[in-house]
C-alpha cells in the first residue's frame, strides 16, 4: 500500500508507493486501482501521458479540462525532479485561487492525485526530466484550457524566476483566472 498524505486543499494527495530495493535495483508498484479503491480513492484511469523535458526550468501548464472532460491526474517523476503546482479552480471551494507546490523527483518515487477541478503544472528543476500521468479522461481540445503560470491571483512562488522560464506560447499567453473558463460553483 502506499503512504498516502492530504496536502491541504480537498482530494490533493502525495502518494509514496512503497519500494522493494536490492543490489539488482527496486520494484514498485505505482498503481493498483483496488489499493486505490480501498483507501478512497475510486478513479479509472483511461490514458497514460509521458512528458520530456530537456532543460531545467521548463514550465509545462497551468493545465486543466472542463466538464464534461475533466480529468482526476495521478503524476509521477521517473527521470529527474519537477516542482509541481495545483491550483482550485472550483468557484466557490473556500480553496477557491489557492495553491500548492510540492516536489516530486525520481529519487523519491513520490506522486500527486489531483482531483477534477484543479490546474495543474509543473517546473522542471533539472535537466532530462521525464513526467508520466495517468488521467481519468481522454484528451479533448474542445474542453481543454490554460492559466496564466504567473498571476497574481493565484501568486505561485515558483523556485526560477519567471524571465528564465522555457514554456510554449500557449502556456505564456494563457488568461488570468479572471478572464478564464473554469469550474462553476460546488455544491
Amino acid at each position: 500500500m502506499p503512504e498516502i498524505r492530504p496536502l491541504g486543499l480537498d482530494g490533493v494527495f502525495e502518494l509514496t508507493p512503497r519500494r522493494f530495493q536490492d543490489d539488482r535495483g527496486f520494484f514498485v508498484e505505482t498503481y493498483n486501482a483496488a489499493r486505490f479503491a480501498a483507501d478512497g480513492i475510486d478513479t479509472t484511469f483511461v490514458q497514460d501521458n509521458h512528458s520530456y523535458s530537456a532543460e531545467a526550468g521548463t514550465l509545462r501548464g497551468l493545465h486543466y479540462q472542463l466538464p464534461p472532460r475533466a480529468q482526476v491526474k495521478l503524476v509521477r517523476v521517473v527521470r529527474g525532479r519537477v516542482f509541481d503546482v495545483v491550483v482550485d479552480i472550483r468557484r466557490g471551494s473556500p480553496t477557491f485561487a489557492k495553491w500548492l507546490g510540492i516536489e516530486l523527483s525520481a529519487a523519491t518515487g513520490n506522486q500527486i492525485l489531483v482531483p477534477a477541478g484543479f490546474a495543474h503544472g509543473f517546473l522542471t528543476l533539472e535537466p532530462d526530466t521525464e513526467v508520466l500521468y495517468k488521467v481519468s479522461d481522454f484528451y479533448s481540445p474542445d474542453h481543454d484550457r490554460a492559466l496564466r503560470f504567473d498571476d497574481p491571483e493565484i501568486g505561485i512562488d515558483w523556485p526560477v524566476a519567471a524571465g528564465s522560464l522555457r514554456m510554449s506560447a500557449k502556456d505564456r499567453e494563457a488568461p488570468h483566472l479572471a478572464d478564464a473558463a473554469v469550474f462553476r460553483e460546488i455544491a
